[in-house]
């Protein structure tokens, strides 16, 4: 009890007085898992409302792949990103591997399908009446998706927030494909792993209570957005 009490005390002085090892493994951290997000919401988003909205061919297959992807073991994925950028890989040629592009790359296969299933489903939930509606008041094949979204805009939103949670709190494939280098690939989840297997603890919890922070940042974040959605989009 005594060493998690000094070492919670610790690790708030760390958090107070800005260390600076803290603070560039928590920007890597943020620019690493942003840009991951950002790249799987522009993906899985019109994936998912394409998927919802349009039947095809192959489309039942399509989507049990997706669904699962969704419960895709992140080693795995950690696995198949370093084997295609090793030196022997179809892509080994980028020299990606034990890089942050091999961390966003790793992050995005993971967080793709949360974001693509989860906004299919927010979209499958929307009566169908409200697209035939679109549509016959005139309204683009785009413009009807768009109605459709602001109405599934809820769930669209909780894929988002899942898609962040996905990957923010991952930590086997981005310590295979990013390799833990202090500097360079150290984010927060692989840091406290090496920081408690070190014994520096104080450290291991400012990093933990960073990321724990993130998370209701972003969850709080998304909760006002959706308030301010209610508020603008009358049913």
């Amino acid at each position: 009890m005594e060493i998690f009490t000094r070492g919670f005390q610790q690790a708030l002085a760390l958090i107070a007085h800005g260390d600076p090892t803290l603070l560039q493994i928590v920007r890597l951290s943020l620019g690493v898992s942003g840009l991951a997000l950002l790249i799987s919401t522009i993906i899985g988003i019109p994936l998912g409302s394409w998927l919802a909205l349009h039947e095809f061919p192959g489309r039942r297959f399509i989507i049990a792949l997706l669904y699962t992807g969704m419960g895709l073991p992140p080693v795995v994925v950690g696995l198949f990103v370093y084997l295609i950028l090793s030196r022997s890989g179809p892509l080994g040629v980028l020299g990606w591997l034990f890089t942050p592009q091999a961390m966003i790359l790793a992050q995005v296969i993971i967080a793709t399908p949360l974001v693509a299933g989860l906004t299919m489903a927010a979209v499958m939930g929307v009566d169908p009446a409200v697209r035939l509606q679109a549509l016959s008041l005139g309204a683009t094949t785009r413009q009807a998706t768009a109605t459709i979204l602001r109405e599934a805009r809820v769930g669209v939103i909780v894929s988002i927030i899942a898609g962040f949670g996905g990957i923010i709190s991952e930590v086997g494939a981005v310590m295979m494909v990013g390799g833990n280098i202090a500097g360079r690939t150290r984010v927060l989840t692989t840091a406290i792993v090496l920081e408690t297997r070190r014994g520096d603890f104080a450290l291991a919890i400012a990093l933990s209570l960073v990321l724990l922070g993130l998370s209701f940042l972003a969850n709080a974040a998304m909760l006002q957005l959706q308030g301010r959605l209610n508020a603008r989009v009358p049913y």
